[in-house]
């Protein structure tokens, strides 16, 4: 097993969990805050390779994508692969946790186009998601002996307004709740990190599907084919004023 590899106790795939996560800062409160026993944890160390033209004899020469497959257990396959190549997966959840900012998002289309080009039964039987990590944290006063101190999270801006509206309606002013932004995964602690994006109790997860996978194929070469500048650009320049687009 790759040497970064922060593994799991139990070999339960119904249960066990395998936390990509975006950078060594992150990584290392994510293995702090994790369960041990059914969470394992693979830190990424930058961006990973953009796999959608090298053929599956050529992946294990880049490190990171060597670390993933050999963690997962299983190997490079075709869409039209039988479900038995899953057969030696160590984890019954595979999740992509990084950043909420834009490198964040170009490492998870990265991962994706990994897993979607070479690992396409992971996605089809249903095991890969996002994490959802909160953009803001409030932190509201206490209200007599009743009402302790809270801290709430919000997973954006609209989520935090929508807070704020909920605590005026219980007569809590806005200048009495503090609301801090977090840069990114390594400034949460490892509380915080369980809490918030961890924990099965109190968590979002986001199951990644591909119900149109062949229709998504022309999709994912004007993405991510490298001769592909001209389409991308023109679909940039339709598609500019959208602050994201399903793909």
């Amino acid at each position: 097993l790759p040497g970064k590899l922060t593994d799991c106790e139990s070999a339960d795939v119904q249960r066990t969990e395998l936390f990509l996560v975006e950078g060594d800062s992150a990584g290392g409160s994510a293995k702090m805050g994790r369960d041990k026993n059914f969470q394992a944890i693979l830190p990424l160390r930058g961006k990973v390779l953009n796999t959608w033209e090298v053929d599956a004899g050529s992946l294990f020469a880049n490190r990171e994508v060597h670390d993933i497959a050999v963690a997962l257990g299983i190997d490079p396959h075709p869409a039209s692969a039988p479900d038995a190549v899953l057969n030696n997966l160590r984890y019954g959840k595979v999740v992509i946790m990084t950043d909420a900012d834009v490198d964040g998002s170009h490492i998870r289309v990265l991962l994706c186009t990994l897993f979607y080009r070479h690992f396409p039964k992971l996605i089809a039987s249903g095991h890969l998601y996002f994490a959802q990590p909160p953009l803001f944290r409030l932190d509201v006063p206490g209200q007599g002996k009743n009402r302790p101190p809270r801290k709430l999270y919000a997973l954006d801006s609209d989520e935090r307004e929508a807070l704020l509206d909920r605590l005026r309606l219980e007569g809590i002013k806005p200048e009495a709740i503090a609301i801090s932004r977090f840069k990114g995964l390594g400034e949460m602690n490892p509380e915080q990190l369980w809490e918030t994006t961890m924990s099965p109790d109190t968590r979002r997860l986001m199951r990644i599907r591909m119900p149109g996978a062949e229709a998504a194929r022309p999709v994912m070469q004007m993405l991510m084919g490298k001769s592909e500048s001209a389409g991308r650009r023109a679909w940039m320049e339709d598609n500019g004023a959208l602050i994201g687009a399903d793909i």
